[in-house]
């Protein structure tokens, strides 16, 4: 069974059959004939025999993954912002942020091409920008740069920016599991002001899977 999450950037595959990791692709290079058995994320419908909603993989990723029974799920993905919050066991509350959460994993990575940053040895600035889009908030490290600031510095300020904005859209909990491509960034976790628990980048994949195994779908 090929599963796949269909990121706006990057793909995550897993060939259940096969027995093997999932693994990531860019989006660019996905095959035009690629077709998943069962897939989730925005090109899911067309490139899927079958699709699931974002938000339930999600869900159901991180009950597969979290025992705690009370918890909260924040997905930060290349283009939006996704959370699900759980009290005994069941979902309470969920959000889909894809207008004030426009592209800020994308731009993150796009700051760090550009400006030959690595985000693992930058320090965690004392105040951020105030964000609510990862496009327009661009102009606030211009602005910085010309007032003085390093343009280290003043990324990490848009990146800490971005961290607290995705905070407050998951409710501001002190405690968080984080999952999807901002995992692997050292600065934006450190910026995140609460207790962080890393999932990584295939909780939705393993929300496919419990739909597997669930049998909810039939499969040709």
């Amino acid at each position: 069974m090929l599963l796949a999450d269909f990121g706006t950037t990057y793909c995550k595959l897993l060939d259940t059959e096969r027995d093997e990791k999932p693994h990531i692709i860019a989006s660019r290079d996905l095959p035009s004939d690629f077709l998943a058995d069962l897939g989730t994320g925005h090109n899911a419908v067309r490139r899927s025999k079958r699709a699931m909603n974002e938000l339930s993989a999600l869900a159901r990723g991180g009950c597969r993954l979290i025992a705690d029974k009370n918890f909260v799920l924040l997905d930060c993905g290349s283009r939006d912002l996704k959370f699900v919050r759980f009290a005994g066991g069941k979902v309470v509350d969920m959000g889909w942020n894809a207008e004030c959460g426009a592209s800020m994993g994308f731009t993150i990575e796009l700051l760090a091409t550009y400006y030959e940053l690595d985000y693992s040895t930058m320090a965690v600035p004392t105040s951020g920008f105030s964000i609510t889009c990862g496009v327009l908030g661009m102009s606030h490290i211009f602005d910085a740069v010309v007032q003085g600031s390093s343009e280290e510095e003043a990324v990490a300020r848009f990146v800490r920016g971005i961290a607290l904005n995705a905070h407050r859209f998951a409710g501001a909990p002190e405690e968080l599991y984080l999952s999807g491509g901002l995992c692997a960034n050292p600065l934006f976790v450190a910026c995140l002001p609460c207790k962080v628990h890393l999932l990584g980048r295939f909780v939705l994949l393993e929300g496919l899977q419990d739909l597997m195994s669930a049998k909810l779908v039939k499969y040709p």
